[in-house]
């Protein structure tokens, strides 16, 4: 293999993973248009990983600061850490392309939506320029009477290094899990 071809690859691996995580999931909303709830932690802290790889670190990092911020700011900071030619994929949605549409649809606030979601993992590309995380997210809405919505699922976000070597999401596909789904969708390494 060429190292010309490595890249095509990473982007042919790339769309078959999503693809499988897609396919696998049940149908619902992405995190971008669900309610907050507040997500479970990790059952194991993989910043205690001593082999855990740097691209790795930096990507789980990257991660939590996007999720701290839309915590605190809600739809407009979600839309903010797309790049330009980014794209949100929901359960039964049309593609939303484009960070300026991405924002147009994701006007909610804190108050009255709340989007938390815990990384399971993340792997870094060769190049060390793109790279995936992974993992679970809850939303909770509430409505004018108090009333709590809350969704869970699984999400995926791809994360690519911009031009400016800032880090941006190019792609977050979310699909709800199931009510009652518990372990369903858990990888148990070794099987």
């Amino acid at each position: 293999m060429t190292q010309k071809s490595q890249p095509r690859l990473q982007q042919i691996f790339g769309a078959l993973v999503l693809t499988a995580c897609i396919a696998t999931l049940a149908p619902g909303l992405s995190r971008a248009q669900l309610p907050l709830p507040s997500a479970a932690p990790p059952a194991t802290n993989p910043f205690a990983d001593p082999s855990a790889k740097p691209g790795k670190l930096f990507l789980l990092d990257l991660e939590a600061r996007f999720a701290k911020d839309v915590a605190e700011r809600g739809g407009p900071a979600f839309a903010e850490w797309f790049a330009e030619d980014g794209v949100s994929l929901s359960n039964g949605e049309a593609p939303i392309t484009g960070r300026a549409a991405i924002a147009k649809a994701t006007t909610w606030s804190p108050k009255n939506y709340q989007l938390a979601w815990t990384p399971t993992d993340a792997v870094m590309g060769p190049s060390g320029d793109m790279g995936y995380t992974w993992g679970h997210y809850e939303a909770r809405s509430f409505d004018a009477g108090g009333h709590v919505t809350t969704a869970t699922g699984r999400y995926l976000t791809i994360w690519r290094r911009q031009p400016d070597e800032s880090w941006k999401v190019t792609l977050d596909a979310g699909a709800n899990e199931p009510v009652g789904a518990g372990d369903c969708c858990r990888i148990t390494p070794g099987k």
